[in-house]
């Protein structure tokens, strides 16, 4: 499957891995989880970087949470007969907070593209329907993200290092 990238840098940070890793991770994500329902069509993802302030007015917004987050998923959700009309699927828009991204990559002890990896991951499985919600879900979602993580070449996200 072919993933159309769109990165939009509105934060600070200026040392983030390039577009070609961020399209990478992204296809390797849908690959694998969407292996037997691969479109015929590219899919297209949105991937906007941000800072603290403006995830924290996101959350908010859209969860209700007072303090910034890793990554927000929006799911794009059109008609079918609107779909069909489109050269590309688009799949939605993902908003990462690069302050926090690299807080917790140090935290973790991490490498920052290991952490950017894992919450483009993250983010996509979202879209495609993951959830963590409750205990079966996590472990579920969780698996997913350690066999793709691995595929693409980082350990496991969850062991304590």
């Amino acid at each position: 499957m072919t993933v159309i990238t769109d990165l939009i840098n509105d934060s600070s940070e200026d040392s983030l891995p390039g577009a070609e890793h961020f399209r990478h991770w992204a296809e390797t994500t849908l690959n694998t989880v969407h292996a037997p329902t691969l479109p015929d069509r590219p899919v297209s993802l949105s991937i906007r970087i941000v800072d603290s302030s403006e995830s924290a007015e996101l959350n908010h917004r859209y969860r209700d949470k007072e303090s910034a987050t890793n990554v927000l998923s929006f799911g794009c959700d059109l008609p079918d007969m609107m779909l069909a009309q489109l050269d590309e699927i688009p799949l939605g828009d993902l908003v990462i907070c690069a302050a926090v991204v690299r807080r917790e990559a140090q935290e973790q002890n991490k490498t920052a593209d290991a952490h950017w990896a894992h919450m483009v991951v993250h983010g996509i499985l979202h879209l495609s329907g993951y959830d963590h919600i409750d205990d079966d879900d996590a472990r579920h979602m969780e698996a997913q993200e350690i066999l793709i993580l691995d595929q693409l070449g980082f350990s496991n996200p969850y062991l304590t290092h």
